[in-house]
């Protein structure tokens, strides 16, 4: 893929109609950006899924080039935070790397008067990492199921063929997941240990994205799920077949679209019932070309021209 595709650290910001990129180099925060100073502009609050709130930041940074007068103020935090703020009537737009549930839904209008409108912003390939010295290559979903699932027989190595992981003190794999207010988690659950399934107790819960592959990069017996976008040298990304004797595939855009690689996912942007004008011009933005274009800039997989057309 791309050049930079796991700087998760450094931001694409593409200056609309202009065409031209600015890189800008420091870490992106999760909490809300201060607005600039100067005259009023109108807020737009988005909160919600740690997976896209790289991807949320670089839009809203872009977007304020594009319409000045706006001021995106992000937060992550999970998918279930951000359809809680909707809930609660603190977003303007929640992010979720999950479909929102009929219950919160109903709980939603229910309480505003509005149903929840969904928008189809993209794709996240979902990465299975371990530690740039583990020599296993590829893993399939059979696989991750006996590791991460509750009864799954695989807890060391060895019982994957791996003899030795230099540096690594144990045979036993270490499991890393999320919290469960996360999207993410939600989403590897339902693919890994099924709809009626669950997880094994045992396992080291990160609080974001990041946190997995950092936590991956330092621990060599350690095995991760987390975005695309999170890659970095330090840790290695796995082939993932549906079954053990196929082969596998890397995530990449090429493989989201066309579906061969088995743990994509799509990632929506949800609003209490049709958005005001302001935050409508603000999606129609993220949906067309420049907002796309950043999708991609920043490790994720953008819609294709004609699913941009049906998300408006």
């Amino acid at each position: 893929m791309r050049a930079g595709l796991g700087q998760f650290f450094r931001r694409a910001v593409l200056l609309g109609a202009l065409g031209s990129l600015v890189v800008i180099p420091g870490p992106v925060g999760c909490g809300r950006r201060s607005p600039r100073p100067g005259p009023a502009r109108q807020v737009i609050q988005n909160i919600g899924s740690d997976t896209m709130v790289n991807l949320a930041q670089a839009w809203a940074e872009a977007y304020e080039q594009v319409a000045p007068e706006v001021s995106v103020e992000v937060s992550g935090g999970g998918s279930g935070l951000g359809i809680a703020a909707l809930l609660n009537g603190t977003a303007d737009i929640a992010n979720s790397s999950r479909r929102i549930e009929p219950e919160e839904k109903a709980r939603i209008t229910e309480r505003t008067g509005r149903e929840p409108r969904e928008f189809l912003v993209g794709f996240d390939a979902l990465s299975i990492y371990v530690h740039r010295n583990n020599p296993l290559e590829e893993i399939s979903l059979e696989d991750l199921h006996d590791i991460y699932a509750e009864g799954g027989p695989i807890d060391r190595w060895s019982q994957l063929g791996v003899r030795s992981i230099p540096g690594a003190r144990t045979d036993r794999i270490i499991r890393v997941s999320r919290q469960n207010n996360s999207g993410t988690y939600h989403y590897f659950r339902d693919v890994v240990c099924g709809r009626t399934g669950d997880f094994k107790l045992g396992s080291l819960d990160m609080n974001g994205s990041k946190d997995v592959v950092e936590l991956v990069s330092r621990t060599p017996a350690a095995i991760g799920y987390s975005g695309l976008g999170y890659q970095t040298d330090q840790v290695k990304m796995l082939r993932v077949c549906r079954r053990r004797g196929q082969r596998g595939v890397l995530p990449s855009v090429a493989t989201t679209l066309d579906q061969t690689y088995p743990i994509a996912r799509p990632m929506f942007m949800y609003t209490p019932g049709e958005p005001p004008p302001p935050v409508r011009r603000y999606l129609d933005w993220v949906l067309s070309p420049a907002g796309q274009r950043i999708v991609e800039q920043t490790g994720y997989i953008p819609l294709r021209p004609a699913a941009t057309t049906a998300a408006r």
